[in-house]
């Protein structure tokens, strides 16, 4: 079994990607092809923003997002405490400083009460300037749009989308990676529109923004390769993997989107009552990066981990550790506390997810996972 199924995607897709594969191979179009600036059109259209530039990865397409809103030092930058590593990286990486905030036991996404407390007590201290807040569409559901674009404007800040895991989700029916005043998303593999390497993409609004994206991806260029008018970044999307994504994304839109949400439904049908099942419905439509359940504590949940194993169902934990406390954050002022993400460190798990599966799939892994939290005590 696997954890994202990326081997039957290809036998899926593998006539198709091999033909867009070949057809770079022989063209020898490997750096910024037509393949690239077509999938870029595409991307902007699906997700229903004017532009879109793609690069190198989903860190520097946060990077890239940064930089287009002159972050700096002196700049107070309000991330999840419980996401991934890039999320905070990205803004010491800008010399800013990344105020952690708490997260929403039920959804994983920033809590809008946990900003206002945090933005408050920067207020109070009266050292940084507000400039943006990083909400992440965690595990593919996206965040709580009104409520934090709301707090954010009111302060002045802007909103920076992390749609690394939320590519092709919805809130209210308006696409993710649509929904703050900029957006970033990744196409790391494993991600709900994931390629063979790594990618990334930034969607702007105005024509200025997608201009000085264009610039920042390509050493600051100007008018030309060798005329550098700032300094900037190598950040590209080879040409082999905007084939690639061409591809799978026909397949993302006709029904992988789809699947994934099935799946989820068979997982809640099953799981529901025995264990604590993600939220999803309503205003918000899931990519599924992730189907994440919640159990007691860290004890509970690292041996069911490790009984799944024995059972040869692979599961991830994301995150161990809350972001606020990692090492490399060990110098930054803790404005805060944050115990729900310390809490969700110590009890989730994600199961198996990917379109390729079936309701008997769901049905057995659930029941494994039901057999064992029937059958021990801890």
């Amino acid at each position: 079994m696997q954890f994202r199924d990326l081997k039957k995607q290809y036998q899926v897709l593998k006539p198709a990607i091999d033909e867009a594969v070949i057809k770079v191979m022989t063209d020898c179009n490997f750096i910024s092809g037509k393949q690239v600036s077509d999938l870029e059109t595409r991307l902007a259209e699906y997700v229903g923003v004017p532009y879109c530039v793609t690069c190198a990865n989903g860190t520097d397409a946060l990077t890239l997002a940064l930089k287009v809103f002159g972050v700096k030092p002196g700049d107070a930058v309000f991330v999840p405490a419980f996401t991934f590593f890039s999320t905070g990286e990205v803004v010491s990486f800008e010399g800013a400083t990344p105020i952690f905030v708490d997260v929403c036991k039920d959804s994983f996404n920033i809590d809008p009460d946990s900003l206002k407390k945090a933005i408050a007590a920067v207020k109070e201290e009266g050292k940084l300037s507000l400039k943006a807040v990083i909400p992440v569409d965690l595990f593919g559901r996206p965040y709580d749009v009104d409520e934090i674009n709301s707090i954010a404007h009111a302060n002045g800040m802007k909103v920076v989308e992390d749609g690394a895991q939320g590519f092709g989700g919805k809130y209210k029916g308006k696409m993710a990676c649509s929904l703050g005043d900029i957006a970033t998303t990744s196409f790391f593999p494993a991600k709900p529109l994931g390629c063979y390497g790594d990618g990334g993409a930034v969607f702007a609004k105005s024509k200025e923004e997608y201009d000085l994206l264009k610039s920042l991806t390509v050493h600051g260029k100007g008018a030309f390769k060798y005329d550098n008018v700032r300094i900037g970044m190598n950040s590209r999307l080879d040409t082999i993997q905007a084939a690639i994504l061409d591809v799978k994304m026909d397949a993302f839109e006709k029904d992988e989107l789809d699947a994934v949400n099935n799946a989820a439904v068979w997982y809640d049908k099953y799981l529901k009552g025995h264990v604590y099942t993600p939220i999803h419905g309503g205003d918000y439509y899931s990519s599924w990066a992730q189907y994440t359940i919640q159990v007691k504590d860290r004890t509970q949940r690292d041996a069911l981990q490790t009984y799944l194993k024995s059972k040869e169902i692979p599961s991830m934990v994301y995150y161990p550790k809350s972001l606020y406390r990692q090492q490399a954050f060990d110098s930054v002022k803790k404005y805060i506390n944050c115990p729900v993400s310390d809490m969700l460190t110590d009890c989730v798990l994600s199961l198996p997810m990917h379109p390729y599966m079936d309701e008997q799939m769901c049905r057995e892994i659930a029941d494994e996972v039901i057999r064992f939290i029937r059958t021990t005590d801890l």
